[in-house]
């Protein structure tokens, strides 16, 4: 068992990928983000036999709020434990507590692992949903609500247009967006260092874009994503609440599920939603 941090541990990416399960939010560029953004300390303890074959990220977070804890990882949607079977499981789990201890660690909290913990409760649960992009552009339209292909209609019809950027700009109009949704809604926005190292390390890379909704020449809505190996995920959305009539929410995801589908990827991740929310 090693401890490792993928921000400096070359090869990590190409070890990751071949871990069934394995998704965008084990990969370096996201620990790199994490890393930077809020300065959290990466342990991710792995399991080697010639090449890697197990891993479970963990993030030390100090705060003066919570104390010292692990998370798997934070401001992840979610986040499996990567092992293969449950000797594995045993072995890494007993380590993860011998090292919290050692660290101080108040709590471990992991998001997903339900069969690494076996019997253990949840402390929280969520649904996670996921869009199969290979039917085709007209058989997922087909598939969507009425209401739906309608907004959609009428978003085009108004002259809503939709771009794919990642340039610094687009960025700053996502946030621009973002800074009002999160107002509306009564939280603060993330930090836009976040942002830019999100740019710096992913956009700029090639592993994700902004799809924004222009009226006129103004953004008014906008959506990030994040994408590798054929699997998608739709991680942040805004909007100017002033354009709502228009339905450029509709048409900027409807905008980006032809997008990627196009481009041969497989699967689109909404991200995690309470059970309670049923309009979700």
């Amino acid at each position: 068992m090693k401890i490792l941090d993928p921000t400096i541990t070359e090869g990590w990416d190409a070890g990751i990928a071949a871990l069934p399960g394995a998704s965008f939010f084990h990969g370096a560029a996201w620990a790199t983000v994490l890393k930077k953004s809020y300065g959290f300390t990466p342990v991710y303890f792995t399991k080697t036999e010639g090449r890697l074959s197990a891993a479970i990220p963990l993030m030390e977070v100090n705060s003066f709020l919570t104390g010292k804890r692990a998370v798997s990882l934070p401001f992840t949607d979610y986040c499996e434990p990567l092992v293969p079977h449950a000797e594995v499981s045993k072995v890494l789990f007993e380590a993860m507590v011998q090292e919290g201890r050692k660290r101080q660690w108040k709590y471990i909290e992991l998001r997903g692992g339900a069969d690494f913990l076996g019997d253990g409760p949840a402390s929280a649960w969520f649904y996670r949903h996921t869009l199969d992009l290979t039917p085709g552009e007209a058989k997922l339209f087909k598939s969507l609500r009425d209401s739906t292909r309608r907004n959609i209609k009428k978003a085009d019809k108004e002259g809503v247009e939709v771009r794919f950027e990642s340039t610094p700009d687009a960025l700053r109009e996502f946030y621009r967006l973002n800074c009002l949704t999160r107002r509306e809604h009564g939280l603060p926005p993330q930090p836009w260092q976040f942002f830019e190292h999100l740019h710096e390390e992913i956009l700029a890379r090639g592993m994700g874009a902004v799809a924004l909704a222009y009226f006129r020449g103004n953004a008014i809505a906008a959506n990030v994503y994040l994408h590798t190996r054929g699997a998608v995920i739709y991680k942040y959305g805004a909007s100017d609440k002033a354009h709502q009539n228009l339905r450029a929410n509709n048409v900027v995801m409807w905008e980006a599920i032809k997008y990627y589908a196009g481009r041969g990827f497989k699967s689109l991740c909404f991200g995690r939603s309470e059970p309670e929310n049923e309009g979700l």
